[in-house]
């Protein structure tokens, strides 16, 4: 078995330890960062994401995954920094205005990093103005709304009001989740996407972020 093979076997059982053994062991073998990260923590989080899509695993398989995949990456951050990689896209990420819940919008966070993807979480209760401007600021091509209430669905609207607004839609994609969330309402409101879960929301914004 190969040492990609150990840290994407390591990171699906949420061996954290073991997965920073694997990567420091790539690592001393010569392997390049970028390619640790693409064959082996990637390589695992996907399959979890695949997993978790078939209902294989749940919520906290899942969080411990991605304990040890953020584990392996803390050790290859510098060379990958050093060596000048580069993240598939930036993604702003939050739950809308007058929402609180995090759940589903830190499932999505961690399935986006696992594809990596560079990940600007501005939490819950997010103002649509503040998703523009960070979406702006920092140059991201994704903006993701999570909703868990009927009541703050109609924030969604605001949001892709405010980005035509400011002359950014054409710019920008905006793709929406959560509970109560419907493709219908998805087309209602003029957004780029609605997916139902944490893995399919991450595979739509590598695609749009790479095409």
């Amino acid at each position: 078995m190969s040492v990609f093979e150990d840290i994407s076997q390591s990171l699906q059982k949420g061996r954290a330890k073991l997965v920073v053994q694997y990567v420091t062991q790539a690592i001393g073998e010569g392997h390049p960062a970028q390619e640790i990260l693409d064959k082996g923590l990637i390589e695992g989080m996907n399959i979890i994401g695949v997993k978790f899509k078939n209902n294989e695993v749940y919520v906290p398989e899942v969080m411990i995954a991605a304990r040890a995949m953020n584990a392996g990456t803390e050790i290859l951050k510098p060379l990958l920094a050093s060596s000048g990689a580069k993240s598939v896209g930036r993604v702003c990420l939050g739950t809308v205005k007058g929402d609180m819940h995090d759940i589903g919008k830190n499932l999505v966070k961690i399935m986006m990093e696992g594809k990596g993807i560079e990940v600007i979480d501005l939490g819950t209760d997010v103002s649509p103005q503040k998703f523009l401007e960070t979406a702006v600021n920092e140059h991201c091509g994704v903006v993701a709304c999570s909703a868990l209430l009927t009541t703050t669905m109609g924030v969604m609207g605001e949001v892709v009001e405010t980005f035509k607004g400011a002359g950014q839609r054409q710019n920008i994609k905006i793709m929406i989740g959560g509970a109560p969330v419907t493709q219908q309402f998805c087309d209602e409101i003029g957004a780029d996407s609605y997916t139902p879960d944490a893995a399919s929301a991450s595979e739509v914004a590598v695609n749009f972020l790479t095409n």
